[in-house]
């Protein structure tokens, strides 16, 4: 059987190495599954280049893409409180 050359044996993946990451320090499952969102949307968003490739102008890039299309909060329960009221 043959092996994808893009495959390392014995070397996780970055999102696979991100989760192994956050679990050892105990974030809640719904902040990494939240982390974890942004990081796959971020580097599908270039290309599935790797992220220790881009710097402040792709983050800035795709922010900016980002709140063009939907509402960024940094506080989500709050934006959505005040939607309500």
């Amino acid at each position: 059987m043959m092996q994808s050359q893009t495959s390392f044996p014995g070397k996780p993946k970055l999102l696979d190495q991100l989760r192994t990451f956050m679990r050892a320090r105990r974030y809640s499952l719904r902040t990494e599954e939240a982390y974890l969102d942004w990081i796959r949307r971020f580097i599908l968003f270039h290309g599935k280049r790797h992220p220790r490739d881009l710097g402040e102008r792709e983050i800035t890039e795709f922010l900016l893409a980002k709140s063009a299309t939907r509402v960024i909060s940094a506080k989500p329960g709050r934006a959505m409180a005040r939607s309500f009221w």
